[in-house]
């Protein structure tokens, strides 16, 4: 009888090492936390490159050829990447948008362009060359227009979801929260570009950036007066010790005052604005309508037309 139990806690125990062996030889998925995870949501959300496999399969479906990279690159200034990454962060980085696709973009289009341009010249060598030389300037700096107008309209919209995030942030912090659970609830609760500044801000307070450090880079990223203002109030609050709260309340009204005013700018505007297409398109309707009875009148009595 203590043979049988003697083998079959040998025949177990031996069962048991194996397991454990095989489940150490199994190579586990290992990931990433505290800083180190903090540090990987940034570069999958934020990063220029694509880091994410199905982002690089897909750019690898789209790739563009490098030569025309090569090519746009030495026909570019020195600081031509640094700009386009300059004008990448204010666009808020597009997914699988980098630099060099956009420097291949623009080496496509000029040729394209060129090369189509050159379609109606045909007939005469000057104008060949001249056409080429206007529709491959224009393919050359097509992207670099649509990737500003791109920045613009991203900032457009963080200037006018600034109040309103103010507001939040003000009731937030109201209502005991801390200024950086108040910063989570506004990166949470709306969906605009500010809101994903915000959430890049916390990630970067989280990975060891003092709160200075994070708002200040934050407003690198924009060209937004309020918001630079709005930050440096918030920075010299915390450096003097006095209640952000406080400077939140003042903050939030001066922003209203601010959106106040700059409708009221807009809706002057309109007078002016309105006043070339009115004087283009419906002056010489309107004159044809009215002078033209009278100088047909005048045709038929005077010269018997």
């Amino acid at each position: 009888m203590l043979g049988e139990v003697l083998l079959v806690g040998g025949a177990a125990s031996i069962a048991v090492a194996i397991a454990v062996g095989v489940f150490a030889a199994i190579p586990s998925r290992s990931r990433p936390v505290g800083v180190s995870a903090a540090l990987v949501a940034i570069e999958k959300t934020y990063s220029p490159q694509p880091r994410s496999t199905s982002r690089a399969a897909s750019s690898q479906r789209a790739a563009l050829p490098g030569w025309a990279a090569v090519l746009a690159l030495r026909l570019s200034t020195s600081s031509a990447t640094s700009t386009l990454q300059r004008r990448l962060d204010l666009a808020g980085n597009p997914p699988a948008w980098t630099t060099d696709r956009i420097l291949a973009v623009k080496g496509l289009g000029m040729l394209a362009l060129g090369a189509l341009f050159s379609v109606y010249g045909l007939h005469s060598v000057a104008l060949l060359i001249l056409c080429a030389f206007a529709g491959g300037l224009a393919g050359f700096f097509l992207p670099n227009v649509l990737l500003y107008n791109s920045g613009q309209k991203r900032q457009a919209r963080i200037r006018a979801a600034l109040p309103d995030a103010v507001d939040l942030l003000t009731v937030c912090m109201e209502a005991g929260l801390g200024f950086d659970a108040a910063l989570g609830q506004v990166a949470r609760n709306t969906q605009t570009p500010l809101a994903a500044e915000f959430a890049r801000a916390l990630q970067e307070i989280q990975i060891g950036k003092s709160r200075t450090q994070a708002l200040r880079a934050m407003v690198g990223r924009t060209t937004v007066p309020e918001l630079r203002t709005f930050v440096s109030a918030l920075v010299q609050a915390s450096e003097l010790g006095i209640a952000i709260s406080q400077v939140l309340k003042e903050q939030a009204k001066e922003m209203r005052l601010r959106r106040r005013q700059r409708a009221e700018e807009l809706a002057q505007q309109v007078s002016v604005k309105i006043l070339f297409p009115l004087i283009c398109c419906l002056f010489p309707a309107l004159f044809i309508f009215i002078i033209g009875p009278g100088a047909i009148s005048i045709a038929h009595s005077l010269l018997g037309i």
